[in-house]
């Protein structure tokens, strides 16, 4: 099968992210177990998702994964012209459908690539690594990253991450983390706004709050002009109902705010010093509701950052396969610093624009997967001729 038939085969699996993973799972271990390719399930506590994760070639130190997420956002409410999961050619070198760019069509540039490495002769192994529930907070990457590192009896050195970045090596990614925030106040007439607490009142002071830390990391210099925009950003996203009428006092709040970090920063000190604030706010309206309270909960796995450093192997490794040494960074989150944090010195690299992942008539164009495919193509060729 080549690329484009492979393809069209994940994008008929309209597994999205936080659903069972089975079928497209099964498929690639079908594909796995006909090339003669053995693999490991890494199945999640009910056994109802799995990543898979396998090894092409010599069980031997410094070889590189390649890995990338088998879940799509959902497409609900979006104006599709093609049945989204369904391959589509229209015949402007895009091919259509959900998860083409992000990003089965790395997956599929992969697996088509598989028959010719089974046959080089490899002096380094290639392992390939798939996951579920990247895309609700790349929930499975730790996991996954643990298992190879733990399952294998030699260390791969490299990790390439095949997220969408129009072939461009990517050094750097944010980090993101979601929290939600609710607060109680005390029911009553408007008209006693001074002599009560009210929830949105106290939740607005702490959205400014959160408005004002993210222009003090600035202030205070913690900036890396390699993102655009260079620092971390904290952004309140949504504000659920709250309250019943305009002359009633809310006794409820709830707001959901995200933090992006960049490598220098990290979302559990922000959320400390948060914290921190809130207690200040309980104790100052303690006398007027004994019973206001506080309370933040995350809801959204904490994803580190990606940092990779110039002076890294793993740099010039992937340049070369690419004859591009321009290294660029990322703003989206992805399971790269996870991969980072497990040990494996990682980048990103993939087939497709970012700007075309989530919304309606996502798409990858053919140019892009024979982009992705030349660089496998050196891959193998690289690893084949090493002594």
């Amino acid at each position: 099968m080549n690329v484009e038939e492979i393809l069209k085969k994940l994008v008929s699996f309209s597994v999205l992210g936080g659903d069972s993973n089975s079928s497209i799972a099964n498929w690639i271990e079908t594909y796995l177990t006909d090339h003669g390719i053995d693999f490991k399930k890494v199945p999640n506590e009910d056994g109802s998702k799995r990543s898979i994760h396998c090894r092409i070639g010599p069980a031997v130190d410094g070889g590189i994964i390649l890995s990338g997420h088998m879940d799509v956002v959902p497409v609900e409410g979006q104006d599709w012209t093609t049945d989204p999961f369904i391959l589509t050619d229209i015949g402007d070198d895009k091919l259509y459908a959900r998860g083409s760019c992000d990003m089965k069509g790395f997956i599929a540039c992969c697996l088509a690539k598989l028959p010719s490495m089974t046959k080089a002769n490899l002096k380094k192994p290639i392992y390939f690594a798939f996951s579920y529930d990247e895309e609700i907070g790349c929930l499975a990457g730790p996991a996954l990253a643990a298992d190879i590192n733990s399952y294998y009896t030699e260390k791969p050195k490299y990790a390439l991450i095949g997220e969408p970045s129009m072939m461009q090596p990517i050094t750097g990614q944010k980090g993101i983390c979601v929290y939600e925030t609710t607060l109680n106040g005390s029911a009553g007439h408007s008209s006693r706004i001074k002599s009560e607490i009210s929830a949105i009142h106290e939740a607005a002071k702490l959205i400014v709050w959160l408005d004002k830390k993210m222009d003090s990391l600035i202030q205070d210099g913690d900036v890396d002009h390699r993102f655009n925009p260079g620092h971390t950003t904290i952004h309140c996203g949504t504000m659920q109902q709250s309250g019943i009428a305009p002359n009633v006092i809310s006794d409820s709040a709830t707001f959901q705010w995200d933090v992006r970090v960049i490598p220098k920063n990290k979302a559990i000190e922000i959320l400390a010093d948060f914290e921190a604030y809130c207690e200040e706010v309980m104790l100052s309206n303690v006398q007027k509701f004994p019973d206001f309270k506080i309370t933040t909960t995350q809801s959204h796995n904490d994803v580190p950052p990606l940092d990779c450093p110039d002076s890294a192997d793993i740099v010039p490794f992937i340049c070369s396969l690419l004859d591009n040494h321009k290294t660029e960074t990322v703003a989206y989150a992805a399971e790269a610093g996870q991969f980072a944090e497990a040990g494996f010195q990682t980048m990103i690299c993939g087939p497709g624009d970012i700007a075309q992942a989530h919304r309606a008539n996502e798409f990858v164009a053919k140019s892009q997967l024979i982009a992705c495919t030349e660089m496998l193509n050196n891959l193998v060729e690289k690893f084949s001729e090493l002594t």
